[in-house]
């Protein structure tokens, strides 16, 4: 069924029970695990010398954020004997870069977390899961 199933991580908490169930299923499928982390770019203003924090010093605290996100995946993956690759990429629209990575890595399934939101908070705020669905060729799964 499902051999190459992809699971974007923001650290929060909701997104941790889609990576459990993501690890679940490969498990139960036999399946291969990825994990993206998707960092925000940097906010280049007109006036670069306003910038409160110097480039070099942003890339390297989103690089580290990213990093330990991925690497709560990987561990709980190696708990769970589940085989596991994952990656950092910088993105302007995080949705974008995970459909973009699902198909470079020629993922079959997508595992995404959603808050749930309904009616005029959803239709404002909107959703990366939204937008993957929306845009999205491969199957999602969405975990709530």
């Amino acid at each position: 069924m499902f051999k190459r199933i992809l699971v974007p991580t923001d650290g929060s908490d909701i997104t941790a029970k889609a990576v459990d169930s993501a690890i679940r299923l490969a498990q139960s499928l036999g399946a291969q695990l990825y994990t993206i982390s998707v960092k925000e770019p940097f906010p280049y203003s007109a006036i670069s010398e306003m910038q409160p924090t110097p480039p070099q010093e942003f890339f390297d605290a989103q690089e580290r954020i990213a990093a330990r996100r991925i690497q709560q995946v990987r561990d709980a993956c190696q708990a769970a004997r589940v085989p596991c690759e994952a990656h950092t990429v910088e993105a302007l629209h995080p949705w974008e870069a995970i459909i973009e990575h699902a198909q470079r890595m020629e993922c079959d399934l997508l595992v995404m977390a959603s808050h749930g939101r309904r009616g005029v908070t959803a239709l404002l705020l909107g959703s990366e899961t939204q937008k993957v669905l929306t845009h999205s060729k491969l199957p999602v799964l969405v975990v709530r």
